[in-house]
């Protein structure tokens, strides 16, 4: 009987890029044979209890050009990569019949969904070694100054201080040089379809503030943009609570939440650019931006599952409602609210929505009309292609008066859209009608 070939695997999750990943360097430091694999989990694209799938076409396509890149990238390394429509539990039971899968390469995730996922694996390949990695953060977990994350504070600025003055980012992890020609295993990549997901095709709404693709390319391709073509990092914190165009904020949060490019990547351009460029108050917040986003990964570190819970991190007990009316009309735009209507209105047809917006729509959706927040954070997280389950639940969390917000802000919509929106434009852009 023949002896099976030694391999290790670099299996990807949301790190789906060739620089700062350091799954991917360590396995290419290794002897053995390397391969990339990507699941497409069926789990993903099934409907959920509120009636909607749990990944909505926006998201997927976004995946689907972004695990292309990948295997472009991976390829010019010589390194296969191995793409399926299936549990991964599944596809590794499979490649251990054909491979001995020495070592296992791979980002950590903690919330619950993606443990069972990891669980499944490890059960499957019991002889088999695991690494993992925390490759998804700006301050890096042994490198931030609590000993615990039970210490983690329960409002950002304290944590965004002591971590200013006490932590470092790391540097980035070089991307590995290829090896030799002989590591490619000639595996056929089979990358699924929108259709093949149970998605439809759609042409991209020439309204879009993100009319971006996925990919790692494009991802350096939108830096190299936004802070070295236009230089508009020197204004990011003046524009960034726009709401129409390319143009009023970086637009990162998509290559970021599915890992196309790293936070510390985004933290060392951003510290070039004030080197060679300038240095200001908006380049600074470009980096404020990111630690907040690093803060809603320590909270889930730190709650759990707690995050997903209808009391939240603050286990507050309000009288939240369920009314299948009230959200037709809501994610239809079909509320008194003409600012909402029109957010409601961008989200369904293009996955995406500023930041302003999400607030003002969370804010209304849990605290005018004070229906249950997880089903607004669920269809964000349908609909999104810039979804990141820390971020996403924890700003719903915040914004519904159940997470970090020490000040529980409930928002006026009508003053908002007076400053944010003063001549209408948005608002008629997305409702197409003369409302002002």
């Amino acid at each position: 009987m023949q002896k099976k070939q030694d391999i290790n695997i670099v299996w990807f999750r949301n790190d789906l890029r060739t620089r700062d990943q350091k799954s991917l360097y360590e396995a290419c430091q290794q002897s053995e044979t390397v391969l990339g694999l990507y699941c497409f989990d069926p789990k993903h694209y099934e409907i959920t209890k509120y009636g909607f799938k749990k990944t909505e076409k926006f998201r997927a396509r976004f995946l689907i050009e972004t695990v292309t890149q990948l295997s472009d990238k991976l390829k010019s390394l010589n390194i296969s990569l191995k793409v399926e429509h299936d549990k991964p539990a599944n596809v590794l039971k499979r490649l251990a019949e054909n491979y001995n899968i020495k070592t296992v390469f791979f980002q950590t995730e903690w919330t619950e969904e993606e443990k069972q996922v990891e669980h499944e694996v490890k059960s499957v390949l019991s002889e088999t070694n695991f690494i993992d990695h925390y490759n998804q953060f700006l301050f890096h977990p042994d490198d931030v100054p609590y000993d615990d994350f039970r210490q983690i504070p329960e409002v950002y600025t304290n944590f965004r201080k002591k971590c200013e003055k006490q932590s470092e980012v790391r540097t980035e992890i070089p991307t590995p040089d290829a090896l030799p020609e002989d590591n490619l295993l000639g595996i056929e990549i089979k990358i699924p379809s929108l259709e093949d997901l149970g998605l439809e095709e759609f042409e991209i709404d020439e309204r879009s503030a993100f009319p971006f693709h996925g990919g790692e390319n494009e991802a350096w391709k939108r830096l190299k943009h936004y802070f070295w073509d236009t230089k508009k990092l020197q204004y990011y914190k003046k524009t960034r609570n726009g709401l129409l165009g390319t143009d009023y904020s970086s637009k990162f949060s998509a290559w970021l939440a599915n890992g196309s490019m790293s936070a510390v990547s985004i933290y060392h351009e951003v510290k070039r650019f004030e080197k060679e460029i300038k240095k200001n108050q908006d380049t600074y917040w470009l980096i404020f931006e990111l630690i907040w986003r690093d803060y809603f990964k320590y909270v889930s570190l730190k709650h759990g599952n707690k995050i997903f819970q209808l009391g939240g991190i603050s286990n507050k007990d309000y009288d939240w409602g369920n009314n299948d009316k009230a959200f037709k009309q809501w994610v239809n735009g079909n509320t008194p609210e003409p600012f909402v209507n029109a957010n409601m209105i961008e989200i369904r047809e293009t996955g995406f929505m500023s930041n302003r917006g999400r607030q003002n729509v969370n804010s209304y959706w849990a605290k005018e009309w004070k229906q249950d927040w997880r089903i607004g954070a669920a269809y964000f997280e349908a609909m999104l292609v810039d979804y990141d389950v820390h971020s996403n639940w924890g700003n719903w969390m915040y914004n519904s008066g159940v997470g970090n917000d020490p000040r529980d802000r409930k928002f006026n919509i009508k003053s908002q859209a007076d400053r944010y929106d003063t001549n209408g434009k948005y608002q008629r852009t997305w409702l197409q009608e003369t409302l002002f």
